[in-house]
């Protein structure tokens, strides 16, 4: 089964990834944790330092390509692995960053998201971009404007595929946030898919 998290920086998708990961194993079953970032913030972290921002076109050329590798790799690693896969990120995370910036979808992420296995369900965590923005200013690691993280969080609602998305409150506590996500877990093992038995991980 794989699971994909997407959500504004700030959202929890990292914690929440790992919570979830971690309470299957407690649960004696197999879980994987894999993510697919795109070198966001390290790059943020370095233009605060030097005194300076990429250009949009630039900064997504790089993220991109960061992104797509990481999410190709995964996906082969996913293939050959049993039980709960959950990824952390996904390409649905750079076509909204790229909405965000003003650049438009492309080609070639639609195109694989077309070709790669679709997600058993892609998990939308919302939170409030004043809430986002509070934690990222707690976490002292990056730095992501208020006005950045709500054009980020509009972008998503504007995506083609947001309506698919399993929405879930990430502004809880991460022990109730872990819960939730186990339940939208455990209610996709309940569905069979073309006719087969539910998936048991």
């Amino acid at each position: 089964m794989l699971i994909v998290l997407t959500g504004i920086d700030g959202s929890g998708k990292s914690t929440a990834a790992q919570a979830l990961v971690s309470a299957v194993r407690a649960d004696g079953c197999m879980a994987t944790l894999l993510n697919n970032h795109a070198g966001r913030r390290s790059m943020s972290v370095l233009g605060a330092r030097l005194g300076f921002r990429l250009p949009h076109r630039l900064s997504d050329a790089l993220e991109t390509t960061f992104r797509v590798w990481n999410v190709l790799v995964n996906h082969l690693r996913a293939a050959r692995t049993d039980g709960l896969v959950v990824m952390d990120r996904h390409l649905y995370c750079q076509l909204a960053l790229r909405a965000t910036k003003g650049l438009p979808r492309g080609r070639l992420l639609p195109w694989l998201l077309g070709k790669l296995p679709a997600p058993d369900a892609v998990v939308h965590l919302e939170v409030d971009p004043g809430v986002a923005h509070q934690r990222i200013a707690a976490r002292g690691t990056d730095a992501e404007t208020l006005e950045d993280l709500a054009a980020f969080a509009h972008a998503y609602r504007q995506l083609p595929e947001y309506w698919s998305f399993e929405k879930v409150d990430a502004s809880v506590p991460v022990p109730e946030l872990t819960r939730r996500l186990a339940g939208v877990v455990h209610g996709l093992e309940r569905i069979p898919d073309k006719g087969q038995p539910p998936v048991t991980i």
